[in-house]
């Protein structure tokens, strides 16, 4: 009986330590994130924008069009947003929280490997992030106790406001362990766990369906992505606990997207997938850091999505970069539907001034789509044919 009240003291601490910055200066009217009148909630995830100060041009007014075409409930910064110079951190933040400001749009953000590489300290610039967002960054550092900085949930509601319709988490992936990149940790993963369970407990019992967003995508993927090798091959292979991969992608996983560069991951598993599984909350979750991949993949019924860099400062590929827009349907929130905004095809479209700043022509914008359209139908197509033969076993 004493663990149960316990059970129910805990939840109620955690539902309230979220409650707070999900209520804190979201909508003027309701005061949190809600599903729309229609039932619809839409995310826009970017990622790897990773630049200085002034920021491209380019990038700066693709993303300027599609937050006024698109009209986002919430934009997710997934990492590597600035690697300006330390004389210029400041600067960047602000241009970047001035794009989400002049267009009245709220966002959130979660760190990358590259964000903290300029002699800041992770509060220092938690803190950039939160004064130059105003009312509209919604950031929050969940437990600063916990491993990273800005680790947090946001809620969101029906559109009548009278359940918790919806969950979304932001894990602060961290930056470099001496083997590679780094990863969730435990704590983390213990807070994830804490937080579903007390929204189940306030929930009378059901699950808050969830999505998560990170920088550094779990090491989970490589099951799926690519096939196994009987020896580790060295750099021309992924190899964890005693598991070889090969680069050789399993195009049949892919229910969507290509892949144009090694997966990189975290070094160490700390369960985090295992974990969400296992709690059964999350439908998807997002990640950036490489910059050309562009897929979703289906594991142990979880999808794991990574979406493309939105940068013309780092490396990247016209057909994928862009930003990507996650649609959420109240009526059926087992459920979602994903697709990318490219900067080609924005750049196509009437009006757009994307073309303007040298970076992207018209005719490499033409070619971009092109391509990107016959390639994802040709990968869609060879998956299909795989399959049905069972060319892979």
């Amino acid at each position: 009986m004493k663990k149960k009240i316990f059970a129910v003291i805990l939840a109620a601490v955690f539902v309230l330590s979220m409650a707070v910055p999900a209520f804190a200066a979201v909508d003027e009217a309701t005061g949190t994130l809600k599903f729309n009148e229609n039932g619809k909630f839409t995310i826009m995830n970017i990622c790897d924008i990773q630049d200085t100060y002034p920021m491209n041009k380019t990038i700066a007014q693709f993303i300027n069009e599609v937050l006024q075409e698109y009209k986002p409930d919430l934009v997710v910064l997934g990492g590597d947003n600035s690697v300006a110079p330390y004389e210029l951190k400041e600067n960047a933040i602000k241009e970047i929280c001035d794009l989400f400001v002049n267009n009245e749009t709220y966002f959130t953000f979660v760190f990358g490997n590259h964000d903290r590489e300029q002699d800041y300290t992770n509060e220092e610039l938690f803190l950039m992030y939160k004064l130059y967002g105003g009312k509209y960054c919604l950031a929050y550092d969940a437990d600063p106790e916990l491993t990273g900085v800005g680790t947090h949930n946001l809620l969101v509601y029906s559109s009548d406001m009278s359940k918790i319709a919806y969950n979304l988490y932001m894990f602060d992936s961290n930056q470099y362990v001496e083997q590679g990149y780094d990863c969730v940790h435990e704590d983390q993963i213990e807070w994830y766990k804490n937080t579903s369970n007390a929204l189940k407990l306030i929930n009378n019992g059901e699950t808050v369906p969830a999505m998560a967003f990170q920088h550094i995508i779990v090491q989970d993927v490589c099951e799926e992505l690519y096939f196994e090798s009987a020896v580790d091959l060295g750099e021309l292979g992924l190899a964890f606990d005693g598991v070889s991969y090969t680069y050789i992608p399993n195009i049949t996983t892919l229910k969507t997207g290509y892949i144009f560069e090694p997966t990189c991951p975290g070094y160490y598993n700390h369960g985090q997938f295992d974990a969400m599984v296992e709690t059964g909350d999350i439908v998807a979750i997002y990640s950036g850091h490489d910059h050309q991949n562009s897929f979703v993949v289906e594991k142990d019924g979880i999808d794991i999505i990574n979406t493309p860099g939105c940068t013309f400062h780092s490396y990247g590929l016209n057909i994928n970069r862009g930003a990507r827009i996650i649609e959420l349907d109240e009526n059926d929130t087992s459920t979602y539907k994903t697709y990318m905004a490219t900067v080609s095809q924005q750049a196509l479209k009437e009006g757009s001034r994307v073309t303007e700043f040298g970076d992207i022509s018209e005719v490499e914008a033409y070619f971009a789509v092109m391509l990107d359209t016959w390639l994802e139908f040709t990968v869609q197509c060879l998956a299909t044919i795989f399959s049905v033969f069972n060319i892979f076993g």
